[in-house]
């Protein structure tokens, strides 16, 4: 008495026998042969729900449980699509992002458990109830979603985010050395938000970088090059450690008479393209030797 009549199937044509059945009719058989207890959907789809109410008791089946969400919206607050702030799923994947991190994401989107941020799979899947649903639209903040994904990579073990960082340091055309890695991974994995950035840390490990004009104007001056000379003799002869590496360094600054940051930020700039990296005898260690030895020189001039 309420609901206007809607078209099952729409009219055959070219030579068809029957119409193509139309979408509330087809989610309905759809769910139930799939033996659907939930529907939890956008609230796009609330309109739809008496209709299909009704062809499931027309066709002698309970409607299952429904649940309506507020649709997502993108950081300016308009509903998302294709042209507006959407992205296929797979685009995240091939941008470092964690399965477990954007199942953690979305979850916490439109639902809460109390005050919890970071959670497993295993976590939600316990939690998860439709009493604590949002009943406001979220919007979705890609930079949220990054810290999200940072916290996950960090509490992965070494030994599984080195699997994982893989095809995207060969991607970068880069032969993995797996000793390298699984070390690049314990000491850079706090510093970065996808498997994307990690892999670029460990490409650069492995190859070094190019530093930048700026950088190297500012930092590898000729008043730094003869401590740079000194540091590239005493690795060449030491063993290939952190302990030891760190001893050369502490005695070179002493040979020179400079403080850590004096030699570290050149060092930095020539070995990994940037001042900023985490403890430089870590980093040292971590680099093949020739590699090392070929960027100090030719930064203190001698090549």
């Amino acid at each position: 008495n309420e609901l206007d009549d809607l078209v099952i199937a729409r009219p055959a044509q070219n030579g068809e026998s029957v119409g193509a059945p139309t979408y509330n009719f087809c989610v309905v058989v759809d769910d139930i042969d799939m033996t659907i207890t939930h529907v939890v959907r956008g609230d796009d789809h609330v309109n739809n729900t008496p209709r299909q109410i009704n062809i499931f008791k027309a066709l002698g089946n309970e409607p299952p449980v429904y649940a309506h969400l507020p649709t997502v919206l993108n950081e300016q607050g308009e509903k998302m699509s294709k042209r507006n702030g959407a992205k296929a799923v797979t685009a995240y994947r091939d941008e470092g992002y964690l399965p477990d991190a954007m199942v953690n994401y979305l979850a916490r989107l439109g639902w809460s458990h109390g005050d919890d941020e970071i959670f497993s799979r295993a976590q939600f899947l316990e939690w998860f109830n439709l009493d604590h649903l949002g009943r406001s639209a979220a919007q979705f903040d890609e930079a949220k979603l990054k810290w999200v994904n940072a916290q996950h990579l960090k509490a992965l073990p070494d030994e599984q985010l080195a699997s994982l960082v893989a095809p995207f340091v060969q991607q970068q055309g880069v032969s993995l050395d797996a000793a390298r890695t699984l070390k690049a991974c314990a000491l850079f994995k706090d510093r970065c938000s996808t498997l994307v950035e990690l892999a670029g840390w460990i490409a650069l490990i492995e190859k070094g970088a190019v530093a930048s004009p700026e950088d190297m104007a500012t930092h590898v001056t000729a008043a730094v090059q003869p401590a740079l000379a000194s540091l590239a003799k005493a690795l060449s002869e030491c063993e290939w450690s952190k302990p030891a590496i760190a001893a050369v360094i502490k005695q070179v600054l002493t040979d020179v008479g400079l403080k850590m940051p004096q030699l570290a930020m050149p060092v930095r700039v020539l070995l990994l393209g940037t001042p900023q990296t985490p403890s430089l005898d870590a980093v040292i260690e971590l680099m093949p030797r020739q590699v090392v030895l070929d960027r100090l020189k030719g930064g203190a001039g001698l090549t």
